[in-house]
């Protein structure tokens, strides 16, 4: 088994449009949320959302390629662009056949969906934009990816809900530690933003009418977010090798299955997670000393998130820094795990956790230290990435800081 690196880092989401202005973001505990501007929210009960604002795909792609392309997919190439660029991937024939694309999205590209949908049942038209199918697939990231390299190896992509991205990078991991690829380009993109889906995100009740306050007694609820983080795994003896830099090194990996809800959290699951990783990784509790939170901010999960950790980590659960990130960049769905692994990354590598922003008032059941509202500087060894998906499906990413 090979010990597996990150080498690249991309992203692109309502907290910045490259890796640097998403970590300066992050420490500042500045949140991306406003009100949504790429679709109308006016007759909806909540109105503000984290946005890519401004977003306009004429920097990064030419109008002959943007036009068989999703929002989500060029957000998923604007990220693998950074990330490879980052890396110093030095691309030769050999590589690029052993190198593997694995992409995480929950609804593929909505946007697209959505108007078709309009076209075809509230203007009548007969007929859609010709290439709807291709720009809706899910996979459509990966593919656009595979395409902008020459990327020839394994590419397919995981939809597992909010655990989508969680599950990509996992699968990428296992893949280069066991030498089936020697390269992977891997993380989740997702862009939410259409009037259907967030009607149907309405109709649920989850989603706060405010913002995202994560295990504050005031919290209530999620903020939907959109924008994509990929990174370059590779073994770390080939990255030392060739002398490019490595923000972290990926250590461990564990998935489970609630079998209980379609969309209550079981804190009996995602503890068997977060206990699957540290096993796959060959770690004690006591090691970590971070959690990125899946932390969405609805009554149910953060309590029972709350209730995963002190299972799996008794008398230390006391000593965690814990925070969601998801209170600056919001929930980006299929996304959301891929802008947790570069937080945690970012903080691993850099000595500053993240904080948990808009946090207000204490809550007895989220009786964890969840780092509020200001970052915090801490030299921090090893850290745990949780995702907790709706149909019970969950994922856990251990990170190690570069030695």
């Amino acid at each position: 088994m090979r010990r597996v690196a990150i080498t690249g880092l991309g992203a692109i989401c309502a907290l910045g449009r490259t890796v640097p202005e998403v970590g300066e973001s992050l420490r500042a505990g500045r949140p991306g949320i406003g009100p949504i501007e790429s679709a109308d929210v006016s007759q909806m009960r909540f109105q503000n959302g984290a946005e890519v604002r401004g977003y306009s795909h004429q920097p990064y792609f030419d109008d002959r390629r943007a036009d068989f392309m999703d929002r989500f997919a060029q957000f998923a190439v604007i990220a693998a662009r950074e990330a490879v660029a980052d890396a110093a991937v030095e691309w030769t024939p050999e590589l690029r056949a052993t190198s593997a694309i694995i992409t995480g999205s929950c609804v593929g590209g909505q946007g697209t969906e959505d108007t078709g949908f309009q076209e075809v049942y509230k203007l009548g038209h007969n007929r859609v934009h010709p290439l709807t199918i291709p720009k809706t697939m899910a996979n459509a990231g990966a593919s656009h990816i595979s395409m902008e390299f020459g990327i020839t190896g394994p590419s397919f992509t995981i939809s597992t809900a909010c655990s989508s991205a969680g599950h990509a990078i996992g699968q990428a991991y296992w893949m280069v530690r066991s030498g089936m690829c020697d390269l992977a380009v891997t993380g989740g993109s997702e862009a939410p933003f259409s009037f259907g889906i967030l009607k149907a995100w309405e109709a649920m009740r989850v989603v706060s009418p405010e913002t995202c306050r994560p295990f504050s007694k005031d919290r209530r609820g999620m903020i939907l977010g959109e924008g994509s983080a990929m990174f370059v795994l590779e073994p770390l003896e080939l990255a030392q090798a060739r002398g490019t830099h490595i923000h972290a090194e990926l250590v461990g990996f564990g998935m489970s299955s609630d079998a209980c809800h379609i969309t209550q959290p079981s804190a009996e699951g995602a503890a068997r997670a977060m206990r699957a990783a540290l096993r796959d990784a060959g770690l004690q509790p006591e090691r970590i000393g971070y959690i990125n939170a899946h932390g969405t901010a609805t009554p149910a999960n953060d309590p029972t998130e709350t209730a995963a950790i002190r299972a799996t980590f008794g008398a230390h659960a006391d000593r965690l820094a814990i925070s969601s990130t998801k209170s600056m960049h919001g929930h980006a769905l299929g996304a959301a795990a891929a802008l947790e692994c570069l937080a945690t990354v970012l903080a691993l590598r850099d000595g500053i956790l993240p904080p948990t922003a808009n946090y207000n008032e204490p809550d007895p059941d989220c009786d964890l230290d969840v780092i509020p509202n200001q970052a915090r500087s801490a030299e921090v060894e090893y850290a745990l990435s949780n995702s907790f998906a709706f149909g019970g499906l969950n994922a856990v990413l251990a990170l190690r800081t570069p030695k």
